[in-house]
């Protein structure tokens, strides 16, 4: 990295759990109390569900805007590692001009680089989940990881941001990437042909006359985005004052350090936003937050060894509940032991963001998972194996799915305001890395700095 010029900060937010754990509520702390003038999306893609409640109640759960968007000149960009759905961000530009946001799209800017769904791989994604029957990879069922998959088989045939202004080669591809599809599916479609919830998506991939209702769809979109070439980050770095890099998703379902094959087609660490900051030779300081709940949670399959019926129970989440392709949110204990593996994972962290300790009000004894025990005997630390080595994280989960929790009382006091300090402490000397903002409610208001 170049040098430290003063002026500038870049807040690089990563979850360190399987997701869910309140990246969105961090940035908008962040843009609130710190100088911020751009919220940058460097990974995932509409799948994001980021929910914010602004001090005056508004709540949206933000999905391609970043999460900073109620606050008025905060501008969002999407890079060339995100992946767009733009109806999707229509959609969701209407839900935030309901809450009184007018100008969300006019505030945020694309990079031509960016991948885009199209309506065929969207449907490619949920033919095959729903022809794995219970065997469910805990998909969002957005297309995410299909349209990553094309984008390293296929290259430029696939859609990017910025064939969107150009209609012969968006319809070309489009054509092409139908035909593609239903080939490559052929298969998965006839296996489920007799599923009425397929039918739809078989649909999609088989209806010539999709490309034209698509097209039509995309015209307000087209007409009003602000699609730039990849460079303009550079610009918007160099601008005086701090940027938020907000990061989706969890390093626990990263796509090389998730616990295959229940992860995701996206690379959730630091990696991404480091790549950009360097490519544009950003010369502000650069802080690294990692986003943990107090306690843990989980959507959908997948190993989960610290998950607690009783706990999940007795805090029923506000805005995650079951849905038909992640299936059932669970909830357990806070997992020191996952958590050093996915700092690790990301090369470290400078600093901890723990949310929802207000959940754990009314619970009067609280723990954290100090090691595992597994067929190979106490686990104090997941061993972090070869880049990319997709078997050894398959063989991986496989031992975790068999592993049992070691708890230790985190904290027990009467008081909830010392059970949280003691809670914190544990944390810290568990995990080596200090706790710097904590987190009591949904709002900017509820986040405390410490020290």
């Amino acid at each position: 990295m170049a040098a430290n010029t003063r002026g500038r900060e870049a807040h690089v937010v990563v979850d360190l759990t399987f997701g869910d754990a309140g990246k969105g509520t961090i940035t908008d702390f962040l843009a609130r109390t710190r100088p911020v003038h751009t919220v940058i999306r460097f990974n995932g893609g509409a799948q994001a569900g980021h929910n914010v409640v602004a001090p005056d109640g508004r709540h949206h759960t933000f999905s391609q805007f970043g999460s900073a968007t109620f606050i008025p000149g905060v501008r969002t960009h999407l890079s060339r590692y995100m992946i767009l759905n733009p109806l999707s961000m229509l959609v969701e530009e209407r839900a935030l001009n309901a809450l009184g946001v007018i100008d969300a799209l006019e505030r945020t800017s694309i990079s031509a680089e960016a991948l885009v769904i199209t309506p065929f791989q969207r449907a490619a994604n949920r033919l095959r989940e729903i022809s794995r029957g219970e065997g469910r990879h805990g998909s969002c069922g957005m297309g995410i990881g299909e349209t990553q998959a094309d984008s390293q088989l296929l290259g430029r045939a696939v859609v990017r941001a910025g064939d969107l202004r150009d209609l012969t080669t968006l319809r070309r591809k489009l054509g092409w990437l139908q035909v593609h599809k239903r080939g490559q599916m052929r298969d998965t479609i006839e296996r489920c042909r007799s599923f009425p919830v397929a039918a739809e998506e078989i649909r999609q991939l088989e209806d010539v006359g999709i490309i034209d209702a698509y097209l039509e769809q995309l015209e307000p979109f087209v007409g009003r985005a602000d699609v730039i070439p990849d460079y303009f980050l550079e610009g918007v770095l160099r601008r005086t004052g701090d940027v938020v890099f907000e990061g989706a998703q969890g390093v626990l379902i990263d796509e090389w350090r998730g616990f295959d094959p229940y992860t995701t087609w996206s690379t959730c660490t630091f990696k991404n936003a480091f790549d950009l900051l360097r490519e544009y030779g950003y010369g502000g300081s650069i802080a690294k937050i990692g986003v943990v709940r107090a306690y843990a949670s989980r959507q959908g399959p997948g190993p989960f060894v610290t998950e607690d019926a009783d706990l999940g129970a007795a805090i029923p989440d506000l805005h995650n509940r079951m849905d038909d392709w992640q299936r059932n949110f669970r909830v357990g204990w806070f997992d020191a032991v996952s958590t050093r593996y996915a700092i690790a994972a990301c090369e470290g962290v400078d600093s901890l963001a723990v949310t929802g300790f207000d959940r754990l009000r009314d619970i009067p004894e609280w723990k954290v998972c100090e090691a595992y025990e597994t067929t190979q005997g106490r686990m104090e630390d997941i061993p972090l194996g070869p880049a990319r080595d997709l078997s050894y994280q398959t063989a991986l989960t496989g031992s975790l799915m068999k592993a049992k929790p070691v708890y230790r009382v985190s904290a027990s006091a009467e008081r909830f305001e010392t059970r949280v300090d003691q809670h914190i402490v544990q944390i810290e000397a568990q995990i080596g890395v200090p706790v710097r903002i904590a987190s009591f409610g949904p709002t900017a208001d509820d986040k405390k700095v410490l020290r």
